[in-house]
């Protein structure tokens, strides 16, 4: 006999916990289901020792696009590096290569507005000044200004205050100064009730067996030390499920799941979006910062700052023109990557090899030197699943690193997106010899081009008014299958120009307020208004509503 939960919610980052919080505090018996273990603040290692950090990352790698992502309670939201933007309107209206609105008509920045607001203030979002700003973004700052460009320090979910600049944030925070899913909405959600498991991975959703339920949810139970070996498993019968698995993870249980509920739509694992992800390294000249910027960090040191400071500080928003052609707009972000990508950088020294060797240890022993630029342009939405693999949501060669059934053939469209981005940032850094950019080379540098690199995957299972191009429809409904909701990354339809992650939870808080209505009217005992989750243990459990 299976046991039971009125929600059982798929996944515990941005777009499974804000839902999650919602369900619970309005009654429901919610269950939350997380492939990851459970970390908290003293858990979070400063080390890029093997074992340590690979615990709440995966790498995963597909054909044209590797991706970096979450997995652990919390999800991305753990790992992220918190730069927390609303997309600029014009997104909203993209039609990409289909020549027709992708997303809903109900859904615009506008509309969209109210729900930004409301994330902004409970993680909450603060905007950072010069004076919070690490020196690398501040070296991107008076770059773009030399070369007649605006700059603008980026609003971040950090609390400012507790910051120790440490620039280990994809580590997870020890000093619980980034605002995760740790410290809002999942504990406003066990609060009211929902229970959290951790290491329990799904593998598919079939019809329920137990009367009165809809879905069963099967599970494998991982190894805490080794996520391929599973120690056991079960099922849980729901009268609701949400699915927030990631983009990378949500498809793949969908697609699995047709064996037992019917077909899916057809757009389940196709339109995937890296964000238009696409990072270009400057390798700076620490003369030329001195003598062309006018910046010191310290007495006769220009720069020698990279690995110094919170990983986002600025960015541009001049290429933003809402007036220009599509696959055309894009912003440009100072980031910090840590030196294990290293292996990435094109030593811009003409044949092989570029990924190791005499060349490529040259351009590395420079690496405080360098400043890395992240692009988010409009890409094509040109990624597509294949088949799942037997278990899980892809092939894991060791605890962390994995291979997908993801596939991005770069559309032309997308391709442009990068070229312009790469002409702008190269026209920045290359003034008066300030910098040599290098481009990006997934290794071995044997494919052309290389892979695309995203830690922002998207829009695999996305929503929209047409059945024929989304998955779901504008209330995160999965079409043909009432009672199952997608609200994670994969639910947004095209790439942001900006970083995903409040759009990511500004669409969930939105879904969660249809997810209310939609619970009561499948027989779940739920209030349908829910006030927004408090700041400490005694607000939080007051916020919980638990009908009679």
């Amino acid at each position: 006999m299976s046991e039971t939960a009125d929600v059982v919610v798929i996944g515990t980052g941005f777009g499974g916990s804000i839902p999650g919080y919602y369900l619970a505090a309005g009654g429901a018996r919610v269950v939350m289901l997380e492939r990851g273990p459970r970390l908290a603040a003293e858990d979070f290692a400063q080390t890029f020792e093997i074992g340590v950090y690979t615990r709440i990352v995966d790498y995963i790698r597909g054909t044209g696009v590797d991706v970096t992502a979450g997995n652990c309670v919390g999800g991305s939201s753990v790992i992220y590096f918190a730069a927390s933007l609303r997309a600029p309107t014009f997104v909203f209206e993209r039609m990409g290569t289909l020549g027709r609105r992708l997303w809903p008509a109900a859904i615009s920045r506008q509309t969209l507005d109210p729900w930004y607001r409301r994330v902004e203030k409970i993680l909450p979002v603060a905007q950072q000044r010069w004076k919070d700003v690490a020196y690398a973004g501040g070296v991107w700052a008076a770059a773009c200004n030399r070369a007649g460009h605006t700059c603008n320090p980026v609003p971040v979910a950090v609390d400012l205050k507790r910051c120790t600049n440490c620039n280990f944030m994809v580590h997870g925070c020890r000093f619980d100064a980034k605002r995760s899913m740790l410290l809002n909405y999942i504990p406003a959600a066990e609060a009211c009730g929902a229970e959290i498991r951790p290491l329990h991975e799904v593998q598919a959703i079939r019809p329920a067996d137990t009367p009165g339920y809809r879905y069963a949810v099967d599970y494998l139970q991982l190894d805490p030390t080794d996520y391929r070996v599973a120690v056991g498993g079960g099922t849980i019968d729901a009268r609701l499920v949400i699915v927030a698995a990631g983009a990378m993870g949500t498809p793949v249980i969908l697609q699995r799941s047709a064996t037992y509920l019917g077909a899916m739509p057809s757009a389940v694992g196709r339109y995937f979006s890296p964000n238009g992800d696409h990072v270009t390294t400057a390798v700076l000249d620490e003369a030329k910062v001195r003598d062309l910027l006018g910046l010191e960090r310290a007495p006769g040191v220009g720069y020698d700052a990279h690995h110094i400071g919170r990983p986002i500080g600025t960015m541009t928003y001049d290429p933003l023109v809402a007036s220009a052609p599509e696959f055309s707009r894009f912003s440009l972000q100072q980031i910090y990557f840590p030196p294990i990508v290293n292996i990435l950088l094109d030593d811009r020294v003409d044949g092989p090899p570029s990924w190791f060797g005499v060349d490529k240890r040259t351009v590395t022993s420079r690496w405080r030197s360098w400043l890395s630029v992240l692009a988010m342009t409009e890409d094509a939405n040109e990624g597509v699943f294949g088949t799942p693999p037997p278990t899980g949501n892809f092939v894991r060669l060791s605890p962390a690193a994995s291979l997908g059934q993801l596939t991005f053939d770069r559309a032309p469209q997308t391709q442009s997106g990068f070229d312009a981005a790469d002409a702008l940032t190269r026209s920045i850094v290359e003034r008066d010899g300030l910098a040599r950019h290098h481009l990006w080379a997934a290794p071995p540098n044997g494919s052309a081009p290389p892979n695309v690199q995203s830690a922002h995957p998207l829009a695999s299972c996305r929503i929209g008014d047409d059945p024929d191009t989304s998955a779901c429809d504008d209330r995160h409904e999965l079409r043909g299958h009432p009672g199952i909701f997608v609200t994670d990354a994969s639910a947004v339809p095209t790439s942001l120009c900006v970083n995903p992650s409040l759009t990511i939870a500004a669409l969930a808080e939105r879904a969660s307020a249809f997810l209310l209505l939609r619970a009561a009217e499948y027989g779940v005992n739920v209030a349908t208004s829910v006030r927004l989750p408090g700041r400490t243990a005694s607000s939080r459990a007051s916020r919980c509503e638990h009908p009679a």
